[in-house]
């Protein structure tokens, strides 16, 4: 279908990247497909006969993806081509519901091998992901710049005003914007779509490196430790996971601390040895920068300058400009407001903490200036002094089936009346994951639902949602969705405890995987989470209130060896301890936020920087320069920006975080946790999809603008 074409998730970033075509009009073989034999030996070539054509993981080898995704293409263009040579006056049914119906194959193929090689990828995926990379950026270019089919589109959607049906005449106008975007009205010029499809193809080409570079520079980076009194502080439970992970690794009776996605590492909170503190934080910094193989800055500094040229082709002075046009905030001024608005109040904060920090390490006669590698472990000693609370006691009563079943499950029950229960019968791609059916208040199946906890080697860091079958209301298909995290896996026989971090981030996920269950639309392309950046990240972060909510925290806060809830004083000190740590929080993230739109918005002539100096002057120029507060992700490792599809659009957890507090203030003023109000926000938020203006449909909900204050509230920065 065209939608595996858009830039709503990592599989259509690949998709829509890039194109390295020298022809002046694109080829489109008139295959018939209905003559093309699928191999018996591939399952990808036929829809899984599993419930809800659940992927068929125990039939699929890695050597099945690449040609079923070839094959995927040949057919869709074959189908699209047959849309432009119609000889039928265009139509909403004969061009934009035909390719909202088109690439199936493609579709099935891509949704399970985007998501492996994020998940869990080998040498043999990799390799398939980078040769299919400019490919697929050939095929979308293929598609977005075929004259004929763009000018069926055009056709339709100047008589747009003629259609009845809102939501036909809103997908119309997103054809239309989608593929002006991609560069349809481009000349037919050499500097015109044949050098648009060369930026495309060499940029998809080095998304795809870059995050291959990071996920290897990410395993090689982690720190061994071969004296176990250097990891005072971490309790057994982590000991006997760094062991295991050592052995893993090929170094039986060493412990390897090793590394996830952001600056700062778990671990640093916990650590009591200050050189190791630092030998962890100086190798999550410079993971990507050692000069070798697996360094990403020479393929950042090519992608800054490859996107600059890119957005000068088609009419915007930089790339933020380019990729913010279709988002709620529209211009990239409007985004460096919300952030550089929030800078002063947060650093500010920030070196309020900081000293802080410093008084215990003088109390302490420490003799040293705290650094950023000190920060997680003096600050979790002022939140015990401050707050009488810290991470160990708090674990214990966060065990992983507890929160998800208890917690998560439980909540979304009370809001929406679904249900999960877990299944057996369904096969996966690694033991660690699991499959839920999700069951509506009505008791029929709304979802299947996968999740995927626990890190490895084999897993990019982060968290994230997408989906296998996304819902589709031509031909009823229901949405089969997962959820991927990186929690640390407990050494065997060892319960499975999270932070309250961790907590959270299981609850934010989940919101996404909300989202993806309630789509009530009936066309994909603007189903689920099909949503602009800035809106995407709204119902997920919605989702996080819940996870304090007395209601449900007291249905999933109990200690996992004797079934107690956690004591209301605890639970008091985790409410109160809310905005602790904020000015850090908030200044690294904006950092990183900020470090994003620099690199994004140089112009065409000034895109090629030095990336180690670029960095410097920006953290300066946006006065978040602090030393002890490095950026929540440096250049060099900042997947979402180079390897995702967050260039230009890191902003958006803070546009969706000023949605998300006023929605929930919305809750507050309205009875908090209701079966209503659950109704009330599915019906008018969750099941959208981008049928709708989300501005409109916000105001809708909410009954007026959004307001900045609830999250300013929240965040301790008024």
């Amino acid at each position: 279908m065209l939608r595996t074409l858009l830039l709503s998730s990592a599989i259509a970033l690949a998709l829509s990247a890039c194109g390295d075509r020298t022809p002046t009009e694109p080829t489109m073989p008139a295959t018939d497909t209905a003559a093309t034999a699928a191999p018996a030996e591939n399952a990808l070539f036929t829809a899984s006969a599993l419930p809800f054509q659940a992927p068929p993981f125990d039939k699929l080898k890695d050597a099945d993806y690449q040609p079923a995704i070839e094959e995927g293409m040949k057919q869709h263009l074959a189908e699209i081509r047959a849309i432009a040579d119609n000889p039928d006056a265009p139509t909403f049914e004969n061009t934009i519901e035909a390719m909202e119906r088109s690439g199936e194959l493609l579709t099935r193929a891509t949704n399970v091998f985007f998501m492996l090689t994020g998940a869990n990828t080998n040498p043999a995926l990799q390799t398939a992901e980078e040769a299919l990379a400019p490919k697929l950026a050939e095929h979308s270019d293929a598609i977005y710049l075929d004259p004929a089919l763009f000018a069926r589109v055009e056709t339709i959607y100047e008589a747009r005003e003629s259609l009845t049906d809102p939501q036909q005449k809103r997908l119309v106008e997103h054809y239309q914007e989608s593929f002006v975007r991609a560069g349809a009205q481009l000349s037919e010029r050499e500097d015109g779509k044949p050098l648009l499809r060369k930026l495309n193809i060499e940029e998809s080409s080095l998304s795809t490196a870059f995050g291959n570079k990071l996920l290897a520079a990410g395993n090689a980076g982690g720190v061994f430790v071969t004296d176990v009194a250097e990891l005072d502080g971490l309790d057994e439970g982590a000991i006997a996971a760094a062991a295991d992970a050592a052995k893993a690794a090929g170094k039986e009776g060493q412990w390897l601390l090793s590394l996830q996605n952001t600056t700062q590492q778990p671990v640093l909170a916990s650590l009591k040895n200050r050189a190791l503190r630092e030998r962890v934080l100086a190798a999550s910094t410079g993971r990507a920068e050692h000069g070798d193989a697996n360094d990403t800055r020479a393929t950042i500094q090519r992608l800054a300058e490859l996107r600059a040229q890119k957005a000068q082709l088609l009419g915007f002075p930089n790339y933020a400009a380019y990729s913010i046009a279709d988002q709620m905030a529209k211009t990239p001024e409007a985004a460096l407001k919300l952030l550089t608005d929030t800078v002063p109040a947060a650093t500010a904060r920030a070196r309020a903490e900081l000293a802080k920090i410093q008084g215990v390490v003088d109390a302490q006669n420490g003799g040293f200036t705290a650094g950023a590698a000190d920060w997680d472990f003096y600050a979790e000693q002022v939140r015990k002094a401050e707050f009488d609370l810290d991470e160990s006691q708090i674990k214990p009563y966060f065990e992983l089936d507890r929160v998800l079943n208890d917690g998560v499950f439980f909540a979304a029950n009370q809001l929406y009346g679904i249900t999960a229960k877990e299944r057996k019968d369904i096969p996966v791609y690694h033991p660690d994951v699991r499959v839920f059916d999700i069951f509506d208040a009505d008791g029929k199946q709304l979802a299947l639902f996968y999740l995927d906890p626990f890190k490895r080697d084999s897993k990019q860091g982060g968290a994230w949602m997408g989906n296998f079958v996304e819902q589709n209301g031509l031909t009823g298909t229901i949405p089969v969705v997962y959820n991927v995290e990186n929690f640390t896996k407990p050494a065997a026989g060892q319960p499975a405890l999270l932070s309250f971090d961790d907590v959270t981030t299981l609850f934010h996920e989940f919101g996404h995987a909300l989202h993806g269950f309630f789509s009530n639309t009936k066309y994909p392309s603007v189903a689920g989470t099909n949503t602009p950046r800035d809106f995407v990240e709204f119902p997920s972060q919605f989702n996080e209130h819940w996870a304090l909510d007395p209601k449900v925290f007291a249905n999933y806060a109990k200690h996992y060896q004797t079934g107690e809830a956690m004591p209301q004083e605890l639970v008091d000190k985790i409410v109160t301890a809310r905005t602790f740590n904020q000015g850090y929080a908030t200044t690294e993230y904006l950092s990183a936020a900020l470090l994003d739109l620099a690199w994004h918005t140089l112009p065409a002539g000034d895109a090629k920087q030095d990336v180690d100096a670029f960095e410097k002057q920006a953290l300066t120029q946006y006065k978040v320069d602090l030393a002890a507060v490095p950026p929540r992700y440096r250049t060099s490792y900042f997947s979402h920006i180079w390897g995702g599809g967050y260039a230009a659009g890191y902003y958006a957890y803070f546009g969706a975080e000023v949605l998300d507090h006023d929605a929930f203030q919305w809750f507050r003023e309205n009875g908090g946790l209701t079966r209503e109000n659950g109704q009330i926000f599915r019906d008018k938020i969750l099941s959208i999809g981008h049928s709708q203006d989300l501005a409109v449909a916000y105001r809708e909900f909410r009954g007026k603008e959004p307001s900045v204050e609830p999250l300013l509230e929240h965040r301790g920065l008024k």
